[in-house]
């Protein structure tokens, strides 16, 4: 029956609302037919789908909607005789009730698009519902499938033919307002940006302002002082009253925009446990789907592309990683699998982690499958090590199609996932242990708004941290210090957390064990963590993480550059880099180069180039403290800026140059004039090569070394 057009515009609202319900009344559902809830929240949840249920019955009957009216009104008596003695749901109740729901948001959808014309009468749809509902006594007795016909169930086919409900896109709100463009809001951010710089500046030239009336006061109570003080006085005042608006009004800007280009997660997770029990139920397996993160909000572009690749990464987890209830039970392992979706966020980077407790990836399987479908050939998985081998089911071409009892090994369309999270400009890794499980790691940038940043020095390196993975700050105390051989370690809250050196990690000088008061920040990330020993804390800032340019974006230690209030460049360090046990024990490249710049961007920027390409980088601010270096440390090359105030390039390759240890010693010149002149001044000079700063940004610098280093028969 078609609705009345004078309120057609309420019925597109009326959808998006009955979407958020039904979704609300699905994950209550999925809750009634596990195991082991109390008396009381069986009797909680029952009330709850009630309410909600007869909520969806009174708006849609008030729109003139009587067929979804119908629906709701067959909904609630399938319900009835289990609400009034509250109990585990029975599955074939609840495979009821979800059809009845798709039925509804389908009609409902046709309405909201002006489509209710031409809907068939329910009645046929209703009576299904009918017929296939229980009767009041025999729901009570009604309980899951045995294990013993799980088997058979499996047999039906593999994941990709499975017919698991999800919705084809994301809700959306009623088109009641302005329609805008990407590129308007991309635009409108980038502003919001400036103006957060702004108050950054702000905020510095405050802090200017306040260190000026110090200076004024120490020189005493002048007379001829006294006005000038005051005035600077009541500026600095009014200075930091209109930085803190500013602030309010970048901030208000920010959640604004968060709001309109932002959705929280669980609108792409919460459809995906409906999915992972239908699918269950057809192969004959029982999971559970938990989810930690589902909390966050992200760019809705980003959750769309992202839909996808957790779907396909759940339905290969039930499909191939699960085994069957009783597989389970013989191994010692509870009959419901467990699947496990973890999302946290840290400054610019998501970390996404897809583990399920199954068989774990068949090793020997993947090798045969990859082999018989000339993805690689025998001789080269020969010489691959378990890591390569699992990387194979990321493959193009690679596929175990076959039933599930065939195979236990994974690769299902997984090119197609890793593909798309490569275009995310992310990455994906996979580890498993037989018998145990799988688990999938996807990092992804995220450039959406600003992020917490603490600020940390490291002798005269300035180095940025996300502020959600600081979890604690003190300072170092002998008694609470354990000191090995090899390793520092706080004993913090019954822990011993291994105590790392930003300086010693960052190569910017020997490992030391912390000392007494020096500050130490308890980092954390994918539940490890440890004690970060740093020489200063600088204070936190709100900035924006951009991503660093492609040629150094692998560089492990690195997510991204921030800018700071002076236009200084912040490297952002990765928390799950200083967590891992291989930043704990990495061995010294082979490589070595000793990076010397009076600009702290110069030197951040240099020494990321250089580590992609393998080398271990140290770091001098100027000539002199070179120098110092090369007394007590030997390098491959040298890359040097031709012009500091202390001393410039051609001066320090005239020292080089003077002693027979370092005559021989590649040195690369870096400047900011790229004309003829400079470059044959650096030239004549010794230098071995000479690159203007826009060549070292087009990702030049390492080619650069390498060819120099070739020429001058050095251990490249």
């Amino acid at each position: 029956m078609p609705v009345d057009p004078l309120l057609q515009g309420l019925v597109a609202g009326f959808a998006v609302e009955a979407q958020e319900v039904v979704q609300k009344v699905t994950m209550d559902l999925l809750e009634l037919e596990r195991d082991g809830l109390e008396t009381d929240a069986l009797a909680r949840l029952y009330v709850r789908l009630g309410r909600h249920l007869h909520t969806l019955k009174g708006s849609a009957s008030s729109l003139g909607m009587q067929d979804l009216g119908d629906i709701a009104h067959r909904l609630e008596d399938a319900l009835a005789p289990l609400k009034a003695n509250p109990q585990k749901m029975p599955r074939p109740v609840v495979d009821i009730l979800l059809h009845g729901l798709d039925l509804f948001m389908l009609r409902a959808q046709a309405h909201a698009d002006g489509r209710g014309d031409a809907l068939p009468d329910p009645a046929a749809a209703l009576a299904q519902l009918v017929s296939d509902a229980p009767p009041p006594e025999a729901a009570a007795d009604m309980g899951a499938p045995s294990h013993a016909a799980a088997p058979e169930a499996a047999s039906t086919g593999g994941a990709e033919s499975a017919p698991v409900a999800m919705p084809d896109a994301l809700p959306e709100s009623a088109d009641t307002g302005w329609r805008v463009s990407v590129r308007q809001v991309t635009a409108l951010m980038r502003e919001v940006e400036r103006l957060r710089e702004v108050r950054l500046r702000f905020e510095e030239r405050g802090r200017e302002l306040d260190r000026v009336v110090t200076l004024l006061a120490k020189q005493g109570l002048l007379a001829e002082t006294a006005e000038a003080r005051s005035l600077l006085s009541g500026t600095s005042r009014t200075l930091r009253t209109d930085g803190e608006e500013t602030g309010d009004i970048v901030e208000a800007l920010e959640e604004g925009l968060k709001a309109i280009t932002t959705r929280p997660v669980r609108t792409i997770l919460d459809p995906l446990q409906r999915m992972v029990r239908d699918l269950s139920r057809q192969l004959g397996k029982e999971a559970r789907l938990s989810v930690v993160g589902s909390e966050l909000s992200l760019d809705r572009r980003l959750l769309e592309k992202l839909q996808g690749a957790l779907v396909h990464l759940l339905r290969n987890a039930v499909d191939h990683g699960l085994e069957l209830p009783a597989q389970r039970e013989r191994a010692g392992k509870h009959h419901e699998g467990a699947l496990t979706l973890r999302i946290e966020q840290q400054g610019n980077l998501l970390f996404l982690e897809c583990a399920d407790d199954g068989a774990g990836i068949d090793v020997e399987r993947v090798k045969k499958v990859a082999e018989s479908r000339g993805v690689v050939t025998s001789d080269e998985t020969a010489r691959l090590n378990e890591n390569q081998v699992r990387d194979l089911i990321f493959r193009a071409g690679f596929s175990t199609r076959s039933d599930v009892t065939d195979t236990s090994g994974r690769g299902v369309g997984l090119d197609a996932v890793r593909a798309s999270v490569e275009a995310l400009q992310g990455r994906i890794e996979v580890a498993s242990t037989p018998g145990q499980g799988t688990r999938f790691m996807m990092t992804l940038p995220v450039d959406l708004g600003s992020s917490p940043v603490l600020v940390v020095r490291a002798l005269e390196t300035l180095v940025g941290l996300p502020m959600l993975a600081v979890e604690a700050t003190q300072l170092a105390r002998a008694d609470s210090l354990r000191l090995g051989k090899r390793r520092a370690h706080l004993e913090y809250q019954g822990q011993l957390l291994p105590v790392v050196d930003i300086g010693a990690r960052l190569g910017l000088r020997a490992m030391a064990p912390p000392a007494e008061g020096q500050p130490l920040l308890i980092v954390q990330s994918g539940g490890k963590r440890v004690a970060l020993a740093v020489d200063a804390v600088v204070g936190d800032r709100d900035l924006v993480i951009r991503p660093l340019p492609s040629e150094v974006r692998d560089v492990p230690a690195w997510q991204g550059a921030a800018t700071l209030s002076r236009g200084e460049l912040l490297l952002i360090c990765r928390p799950d880099w200083l967590v891992t046990e291989l930043a704990q024990t990495q061995v010294v490249a082979q490589r070595r180069a000793l990076v010397v710049d009076d600009s702290l961007t110069a030197r951040a920027l240099h020494r990321a180039m250089l580590e992609a390409g393998g080398f271990t980088v140290h770091l001098a601010a100027s000539g002199a403290r070179a120098l110092d270096r090369l007394q007590t440390d030997t390098y491959d090359v040298v890359i040097c800026d031709l012009d500091m105030e202390e001393m410039d390039g051609v001066q320090l390759i005239a020292k080089l140059r003077e002693r027979k240890e370092t005559a021989s010693l590649p040195v690369i010149l870096v400047s900011a004039h790229d004309s003829a002149p400079a470059r044959e001044r650096g030239l004549a000079a010794g230098a071995d090569g000479y690159l203007s700063k826009r060549e070292c940004a087009a990702g030049r610098l390492l080619a650069e070394v390498l060819d120099v280093m070739s020429r001058r028969g050095s251990r490249a």
